[in-house]
């Protein structure tokens, strides 16, 4: 029998006026998907860290669009977030900790992430964008 898959799509613009609601859209979304409220928690942690990139990086000049996909099986969650920004030129070097575009960060946002879920991914083209993509289990958080 096929696993049944649930999905969500959300849009937004790169404000820090969204980070909020986009925390909420991502824990509501996984409520009834047998997580903790611990497990809620840290899908709210590395969402946040996950968007807050986009707004603090992605479009330096103005406001761009980010997109927010959600599906679910039976037994895992993924969240990804995409924006069409700036991208990232050396993903690797990105992802060490204490590595940031921004001098006033710490440069701790994909460590979190990977931190925060059962599997990370990061996928960037200078120019065109950035993806981030985080798997979560209910009970193996």
């Amino acid at each position: 029998m096929e696993p049944k898959v649930n999905w969500a799509r959300v849009e937004f613009q790169s404000s820090a006026l969204n980070l909020g609601f986009a925390r909420v859209a991502a824990a509501s979304w996984a409520a009834g998907l047998g997580f903790t409220l611990e497990e809620l928690d840290d899908i709210k942690l590395a969402v946040s860290e996950a968007v807050s990139n986009c707004i603090v990086h992605a479009y330096p000049q103005c406001p761009g669009r980010v997109l927010m996909l959600l599906s679910a099986s039976d037994h895992a969650l993924t969240v990804s977030v995409q924006d069409e920004g700036i991208g990232i030129e050396d993903v690797t070097a990105a992802r060490r900790p204490g590595v940031s575009g921004s001098s006033q960060r710490m440069g701790m946002g994909f460590t979190l992430m990977e931190a925060l879920s059962k599997s990370m991914e990061v996928t960037s083209m200078p120019g065109h964008g950035t993806t981030v993509v985080m798997s979560f289990t209910p009970g193996e958080g």
